[in-house]
This record gives C-alpha cells, structure tokens and sequence, in this order.
C-alpha cells in the first residue's frame, strides 16, 4: 500500500495506525473558507445596497456569483485533485481566496464586488475535495474504514462557520463596515497557504491505490478538457435561466440541454473521462444523495439568505441585532453534530433532518411584524438542527457510496448539487423579495422551501440503501 509521499523534510511520518493530525488544520481551514464567505454576507446585502445605491435585488447577484463560480469549479477541481494531488491545488486555491479579499476591501462599485466574490468562488473551490481526499488517503494507510470521527469534525466546523456566519458578519460590518467581510479572507488566506506548505503531501496519496488501471497523473492526456468544458457550459447556461427565469430566456434552457448532450456523448466514450458516467448513472444510492443534497441546500440557504433579509427589512432588526438572533442556530447545530458525528448510520439523521426542516417552514408562515422575538429565536433554533444532521449524513453516505478512485471528484460534484441549490434559492428570494424583504414574500418563499423540505423527507424515506450503510461501517470496523 502507497504512503502518502514526500512531505516537507522536518516532517516526521505520523503513526501507521492513526490519522496524521497534523491534516486537520489546514483541512477545516480551506474547508471553510466557502460557508463562511457565503453565511457573512447575508447580513452584509442590506448595508451593500445602501453603499452603492442599488436595489436588493440586485445584490443577490453577490450570492449567485460565488456559487456558479464555485458549482463549476468544485468538480473540475476535484477531479485534477484525484489525479494530481491535493497539495498544488489547494495552494493556488487559498491564494486566490486572498486576492479575493484584497479586492473587496478597495471596490468601487457593485460590479467589482461581484468579481471579487467570482474569484472567492474559483478560489474556495480546492478545501473541501482535497479534503475529502485526504481523508480517504489516511484511511487507506491507517486501515480504517470508517473514519467517521474526522468526517464528522471536518462537517461540525463547515456546519458550525455556516451557522455563526451570519453573526461574525453582524459583528464585522457593525464594528469594521461592511468591507470587513471581505478583508476577513486575508488572513484566512494566509494561514491557509502557510499551514498547506508545511503539512500537505506532495504528490499523490495512498487513494492512489485505488485508481484503476490507467487513471491518475501518470496517463498521457489524463486530463479530459473537452468534458470539463462541456460540463461547464452546461451548468452555466442552465444557472443563467435558473437565477432570472423568464419565458424570454427559455433558450437557455435548449443551450443547456443541447450541451449536455454533447457533454453525455463525450463522457461516455471518452477513456479518462472527467465525469464518469457509466459508473454514476448505475450508482443510484449516490444520484440520490446529490438530489438529497440539493434539495436541503434549497432550503437552507432560501432560509439563511431570506430570513436574514427579512429580521432586517421586515422586521425592523440592525444587522448585529439580526446576527445575534440567529446565534441559537450556532449551538443546536453544535450540539446535533456532535451528539450523532461519530454514529455511523446516516438514515435516521436525515429522516430527523427532513422533518426539522418541514416544522421550521412551517413556522415561518406564523411570523409578521409584531411576531415576538421569543419565536424567532425559537425558529432559529431549531434551523440548526437540519444543519448539524443533513450536511454531516450526506457527506458520510458520498464516502460510503462513492468510487475510491474518484473521491475528490465526487466529493466536488456534493458541494456542486449544493450550490445548485443555493442558486435555486437565490433565484428564489429575488423573485419572492423583488425590492424589498417583505412579510408576504417571506411567507410566499416559506411555501416554497416547505415544498423542498417535503420532497427531501419522502426522498430519504423510500431510499432503503441508506440503512446499509450504518450496518457495513460498523461491521467493517
């Protein structure tokens, strides 16, 4: 079995049988850096168009840059991780993320902001793969099956930054302007790029050992450019119809179609194809968990973005007010991940989780101007919940039901189906808000996620794979 290989000089290799934790660091911080950048700027929108004199809707453009950004990169990325390695990738990544930030700190205007948030797409895009490939690579060495204690830390600090987001960027804008939600990226970047120097493997890792025949850096034209470029073209023409549907633009839709099926015809006769569909498309178990993924991100964010516009617009909060209010999400979500984190099984997380998610919708249809804080308070509360439980289930169902080979790619193509999701619910709130974050409009975007949320919960109860998949971890360790 491969080592991980070559890492700097004055490293010492870690113990055959333990995880080298000298990863998790520089794991969780590029892990991050994209649920942090997208739960800070939620209470950001309101303060950033008043700044610049635009309508809210407008800003939403902020959101839909950094997630079609990121959801055409994550598996572009992920995909040269499972071929090249983490280290090189994760570098320039977390550099970009800097440059981001500087960026943001000095734009003059709306447009600017959105490259800036473009470039934090692109940049954000190499943590969780690589990740995720890290965490397979260890496994192979250390002969653990099932590390579900280090999925579960690397899912309750993206699921923990996710939640506190809100209130670190009411703390930032309150206390800095609203720039500081940007220039936050500097230092994360820094410490990003000094830690992935000192500690990341150079080379490929022992999920190498898993590859078949052919697959990886080694192979002459390994790189399928021709599938990542149809793969993108795809998505965005797809994204472009998503984020402003109109009857006008259904010839999107026929772009996107047109070059999906070009994308299909090349991924299943190519040799080394970027997405290898033949193995997805009989991998049902794994389809399900991105449409689960998918659905729970549609709602998730259509609730952090919306509800958070709202206590500000609607119900008359400042954005530190907003962000403090949502503090009770921070620690059911804590609390829930670490209870469940180190169970395997993952089919009563997500029925939990779908039924969490219903009662929160439903809730909100209660609320209007005059609702008392008590039950705000009470909604975040419980919003935490599905957080803690179908962030951390999907995750551990993909390592599960995922081709070892193709780890990075598959763990990019989740965070994609999420931020597909995030567009949808982007989309959503702009269509629902208009101009402005009104009760009716929340209670018209709460139908909507409740119809998410419904969906997600038969979705999981007719999947009986998912029962398995607890059995197995705990029978091979």
């Amino acid at each position: 079995m491969t080592s991980l290989l070559h890492r700097s000089p004055h490293v010492h290799q870690a113990p055959p049988d333990r995880f080298d934790r000298r990863l998790v660091t520089p794991m969780i911080l590029g892990s991050i850096l994209n649920p942090i950048n997208s739960s800070m700027l939620a209470v950001a929108l309101v303060p950033i168009a008043t700044a610049f004199g635009v309508a809210s809707s407008q800003t939403a453009w902020l959101v839909t840059a950094l997630y079609l950004a990121t959801a055409v990169g994550q598996p572009v990325v992920g995909r040269l991780i499972d071929m090249f390695g983490p280290r090189t990738l994760f570098l320039v990544g977390t550099g970009l993320v800097g440059v981001a930030g500087v960026l943001g700190a000095v734009a003059p205007n709306l447009g600017v902001l959105i490259l800036a948030r473009v470039l934090l797409g692109f940049g954000t895009c190499a943590g969780y793969p690589a990740s995720m490939y890290l965490i397979r690579s260890e496994s192979r060495r250390t002969g653990d099956p099932s590390p579900s204690g280090i999925l579960s830390a690397l899912t309750i600090s993206n699921q923990v930054i996710a939640v506190i987001g809100p209130t670190l960027g009411g703390f930032l804008v309150s206390s800095a302007g609203w720039r500081s939600v940007f220039t936050v990226n500097i230092p994360l970047s820094a410490a990003c790029l000094v830690l992935g120097a000192l500690w990341l493997p150079r080379g490929l890792g022992s999920a190498d050992d898993d590859a078949p025949a052919g697959v990886g850096a080694r192979r002459p034209g390994g790189i399928d450019l021709a599938g990542m470029v149809l793969f993108s073209g795809a998505l965005v023409a797809l994204m472009l119809f998503v984020m402003a549907p109109h009857a006008s633009d259904a010839w999107l839709l026929g772009l996107a179609a047109v070059v999906g099926a070009a994308f299909a015809w090349r991924e299943l006769r190519a040799v080394v194809p970027f997405v290898d569909l033949r193995v997805l498309g009989g991998n049902v178990p794994q389809l399900a968990t991105y449409a689960r993924q998918f659905l729970a991100a549609t709602v998730q964010y259509s609730l952090l973005y919306g509800f958070t516009q709202w206590l500000e617009a609607g119900r008359g909060l400042s954005a530190s007010g907003a962000g403090l209010l949502l503090m009770p999400m921070f620690a059911s979500a804590i609390v829930v991940t670490a209870i469940t984190g180190r169970r395997a099984a993952v089919r009563g997380k997500l029925v939990a989780g779908g039924i969490f998610q219903v009662l929160v919708c439903a809730g909100l249809l209660l609320v209007d101007g005059d609702t008392a804080i008590w039950f705000l308070v009470a909604i975040g509360l419980v919003f935490g919940l599905p957080q803690g439980l179908n962030g951390l289930a999907n995750q551990n169902a993909l390592y599960h039901q995922a081709d070892p080979a193709r780890m990075a790619s598959a763990a990019g193509l989740l965070r994609t189906f999420a931020y597909v999701g995030a567009l949808a619910s982007s989309a959503a709130t702009a269509a629902f808000f208009g101009d402005r974050a009104t009760t009716g409009g929340l209670h018209d975007l709460a139908w909507f996620t409740l119809g998410c949320g419904v969906v997600f919960l038969a979705l999981t109860l007719v999947d009986r794979s998912l029962a398995r998949i607890g059995r197995t971890a705990t029978s091979a360790s």
